[in-house]
């Protein structure tokens, strides 16, 4: 199993690059996010990879950080989301994005990415939403399944800011802030702490 790369960035595309690591060069398929990354052909690069072996034959996918790698990991557990569906996601949505997105539901920003429906957002967010606490995904992923807003009143806290024309995931996250900072607040001082987030 091969796990890392690490040599000369040989040639970049849309999916995936080639990767020189001692004269043998490795195809991978990668994220936009990851490819960019990469920087220009003659660099010196490292990707974390996941190999995926079929009868006819072996895949490389590379990763600029573990937490995209892990998500990837876990976005293919999802039936209907092959390892290129999840390269969509993941060029959409970084990490932390994708976890905010997830645990509010927001089918809108997960169907940015291509070959990404409603239905199938739907069951990405259903799927994995007691799942992205799991994950270590760094100082990106401001949003934590443990801080998730719950309850009658962050939900409709969450659902009057979407009301007054912001994003879900927006509204999601600032009514998350709020709610770490006064855990029994009223849905009125929910959303008057969330707007100061937003506004901030």
């Amino acid at each position: 199993m091969i796990a890392k790369l690490t040599g000369t960035l040989d040639t970049s595309a849309l999916d995936h690059a080639v990767i020189d690591v001692g004269g043998v060069g490795y195809l991978v398929q990668a994220s936009g996010r990851t490819l960019r990354r990469l920087g220009n052909p003659g660099g010196a690069v490292s990707v974390l990879t996941e190999m995926h072996v079929r009868e006819d034959r072996m895949v490389l996918y590379g990763f600029a950080d573990a937490a995209e790698r892990d998500y990837f990991r876990l976005l293919t557990t999802v039936q209907g989301v092959g390892p290129r569906v999840a390269l969509n996601i993941l060029t959409a949505l970084e990490p932390g994005a994708l976890t905010q997105a997830i645990l509010a539901g927001d089918k809108v920003a997960l169907s940015q990415a291509d070959g990404v429906g409603a239905k199938l957002a739907a069951r990405v967010a259903a799927e994995l939403k007691d799942k992205v606490g799991d994950l270590s995904l760094g100082p990106a992923a401001t949003v934590t399944a443990a801080a998730a807003p719950t309850g009658t009143a962050a939900t409709e806290a969450v659902s009057a800011l979407v009301n007054l024309g912001y994003k879900r995931v927006e509204a999601f996250a600032a009514v998350t802030k709020a709610k770490a900072t006064a855990a029994d607040a009223a849905v009125g001082d929910l959303i008057r702490l969330a707007l100061k987030e937003l506004s901030s």
